[in-house]
C-alpha cells in the first residue's frame, strides 16, 4: 500500500504521519517476528496482534505476516499462548481468554485487508484451537472465565470488558469458519449465550466499574449497540473524558491513555457519533511524538506523561481508529461489526429475563 491507500484523517494525521507510526511499531519487532510493548519488553498474544493489525493497515504487510506467523509458531497445543514472554522465554505461563481469541480478529482484519486466501487456509487452524481453548471455559450461563493459570487451573471470575472483546473475537472466528467452509455451530450458540449475559447480567461478571474499559467495551465488542450502545457512553461520559485531553483509564485517576481513547473512538463510531469520535481522536494527539510513536498517558494534574513507555499497542490503537474515521481499508468498518455474525438467539424465558438485542435482533 502507499500514499491514499493508508489511512489519513483530515486535520489531525496525514498519510505520512501514519506510515510513521507504524514504522515505529515495526522498529520494535523482533527478529521471530513478535511485537513487545516497546523494544525489549515483554510480549502478550492480544497487543500483540493488535499490533499486527495496525501494521496490516498501514500497509506493511510483511511485518503484519511475520507477526502472526509467530502466532502460529508459538500456539500451545491446548489452543492457548502464555499470558507473558520476554525475548522468546516465557515469564507468565497462564493463559488469559481474552488474550487468546483475539487472534481471530487479527486474521479476519488481515483476510479483509489482503484477501490472501493462504493466509486464512494456514492461520485457520490456530484460530480454531484459540477459540475451542477460550470456549472451553465457558460457564453455563454464558460468561468466560478470564485465565487458566500457570497450573493450568481455570480461574471462575469472569472480566466485562475481556469477555466483550471475546464476543468480537468470537463474531470474527465465525466469519472465518464460513470463509473457509467449515461451519461451527456450536460458536455460533456460545456467542448468542455470551452476548446476551453481556447484555442481561452484569452480576456475572467481576466489578471494575472504575475502569473505562467496563464502560466501553460493551460496545465496542458489539454486545450492545444502537440507542443502548449511545446510553450507554452517554451515562459516564463525563466521568471518564476530559475535554481536550482524551479518555481517563480509571475514573478517579487523573491520567488519559492514548489506547483506551482511541478504543473510545472505535466504540463512537460504532454507535454512529462518527463527530465525536473525530474530535476524541484529535484531542489525544498531544501524546504523538516526533517520531510517530505514542507515549502510554499523561497525569494531566502534574503534566507527565506517565508511564515513560511509548508503547507499541497505542500507536496501534491509533492507526485503527484512524482506519475506522478515514474509511480507507477494506478492513475500516471491522469494529462496527459490517457484516459479522451475530450468534444464534437465546431463549430469554429460560432465565426469566427479556433480551432484545440493540439492533432489533434477538439475543
Amino acid at each position: 500500500m502507499a500514499g491514499a491507500e493508508v489511512p489519513a484523517v483530515a486535520g489531525v494525521l496525514s498519510a505520512s504521519d501514519v506510515e510513521r507510526t507504524a514504522r515505529s511499531i515495526a522498529k520494535a519487532q523482533e527478529e521471530s517476528g513478535a511485537i513487545p510493548w516497546f523494544a525489549g519488553g515483554h510480549v502478550d498474544p492480544w497487543d500483540h496482534v493488535e499490533s499486527a493489525m495496525a501494521l496490516t493497515a498501514a500497509g506493511l504487510v510483511a511485518q503484519a505476516r511475520a507477526a502472526y506467523e509467530w502466532s502460529r509458531r508459538t500456539q500451545r497445543p491446548d489452543g492457548s499462548w502464555p499470558l507473558k514472554l520476554v525475548r522468546g522465554e516465557v515469564e507468565d505461563a497462564s493463559a488469559d481468554t481474552n488474550f487468546c481469541a483475539y487472534v481471530a480478529v487479527g486474521v479476519w482484519h488481515h483476510l479483509l485487508v489482503t484477501r490472501d486466501e493462504v493466509f486464512a487456509g494456514r492461520m485457520w487452524p490456530v484460530v480454531r484451537r484459540a477459540i475451542d481453548f477460550v470456549l472451553g471455559l465457558q460457564a453455563d450461563r454464558g460468561e468466560i472465565g478470564w485465565v487458566r493459570d500457570a497450573r493450568g487451573i481455570p480461574v471462575a471470575e469472569a472480566l466485562l470488558s475481556g469477555c466483550s472483546s471475546i464476543h468480537h473475537s468470537l463474531r470474527c472466528a465465525l466469519a472465518l469458519a464460513e470463509y473457509v467452509g467449515e461451519p461451527q455451530p456450536g460458536w455460533e450458540v456460545a456467542l448468542g449465550r455470551l452476548g446476551h449475559t453481556l447484555r442481561r447480567h452484569p452480576e456475572a461478571f467481576a466489578d471494575k466499574r472504575r475502569y473505562s474499559m467496563d464502560w466501553y467495551y460493551p460496545v465496542l465488542g458489539g454486545a450492545v449497540r444502537g440507542e443502548q450502545g449511545l446510553t450507554r457512553l452517554r451515562e459516564r461520559w463525563t466521568d471518564f473524558v476530559v475535554d481536550g485531553l482524551g479518555a481517563r483509564c480509571v475514573d478517579d485517576h487523573p491520567w488519559v491513555t492514548g489506547a483506551e481513547t482511541c478504543e473510545l473512538v472505535l466504540s463512537l463510531d460504532a454507535v454512529g457519533e462518527r463527530a465525536r469520535a473525530h474530535e476524541l481522536f484529535a484531542a489525544m494527539q498531544h501524546l504523538r511524538d516526533p517520531d510517530g510513536s505514542y507515549w502510554t498517558g499523561l497525569v494531566y494534574a502534574d503534566g507527565k506523561r506517565w508511564p515513560e513507555e511509548r508503547t507499541t499497542w497505542t500507536g496501534a490503537a491509533v492507526i485503527l481508529a484512524a482506519d475506522a474515521l478515514s474509511t480507507t481499508t477494506p478492513a475500516a468498518g471491522l469494529f462496527r461489526g459490517d457484516d459479522l455474525p451475530t450468534g444464534l438467539a437465546v431463549d430469554s424465558g429460560a432465565c426469566g429475563c427479556d433480551d432484545v438485542y440493540a439492533t432489533g435482533v434477538p439475543g
